[in-house]
């Protein structure tokens, strides 16, 4: 499992608190470069055999609102593991902003698996081992293109279980993280390129984000997951 050590993690959650860290140097038009063409979104979509959703085995989320953070717990620490690979040796020819962009990105990342993890406590699921085999980390258009297709998917993972949620302070605090990965989604996009940030790809004909429901985006987040989840118990409506 891509990990990244406890020093650093202390070190990275000292500088940040999760609800107000910056993402600093940012800028979602100033640093688009050249479009990349033919990105396949490596996430959007994908199936194959063996889907980690199992009907009778697994880790189980639990039901209710403790459910719902768990499956929101599942998804933070894929997306922290994949900026922790990123970040541990940057894409070819990668400039500064660029890197003190993603490393930013991380630092959220983090933050937000470990709030969870706190905030769940004895209910917390255990830590996932994830699957990068099919992402090429030296490649740009590889690394940006599958953020594009995490963080995407992330906005439209919590935009979906808003409605699932019954605790109104959960709910307040989804919707503040929520926003943080919305940024993250706009800033990843316009990297790729410029004006894209907020394109019918995300947004409706209402002008409002899209949004799934938890089983679709561990469908979609599957190939990336080697620990099976049972998400069975997690409320419908």
């Amino acid at each position: 499992m891509e990990n990244i050590t406890k020093k650093d993690e202390q070190i990275i959650l000292q500088k940040q608190d999760i609800l107000s860290a910056p993402l600093q140097r940012r800028s979602f038009l100033r640093y688009a470069g050249a479009g990349a063409a033919g990105i396949a979104l490596l996430a959007a979509g994908c199936k194959k055999d063996g889907m980690m959703i199992d009907d009778s085995a697994g880790v189980n989320l639990g039901s209710g609102d403790v459910g719902i953070l768990n499956y929101a717990y599942a998804l933070e620490q894929l997306e922290a593991a994949f900026y922790i690979k990123v970040a541990s040796s940057f894409y070819s020819g990668i400039t500064e902003a660029e890197r003190s962009l993603l490393s930013d990105i991380r630092d959220h990342e983090i933050a937000h698996r470990e709030f969870f993890k706190n905030a769940l406590g004895s209910n917390a699921i255990s830590g996932l081992e994830v699957d990068f085999s099919m992402i090429n980390f030296s490649s740009r258009d590889s690394v940006l293109g599958t953020a594009k297709a995490f963080e995407d998917l992330g906005v439209s993972a919590y935009n979906g279980a808003g409605v699932l949620i019954k605790d109104a302070n959960y709910l307040t605090l989804a919707g503040k993280i929520v926003s943080v990965e919305a940024r993250h989604a706009a800033l990843i996009r316009d990297l790729i390129s410029n004006g894209s940030f907020a394109n019918s790809e995300v947004i409706d004909a209402n002008g409002l984000d899209k949004s799934r429901l938890p089983m679709e985006v561990l469908g979609i987040a599957a190939p990336f997951i080697k620990t099976k989840i049972n998400a069975n118990d997690l409320p419908k409506s």
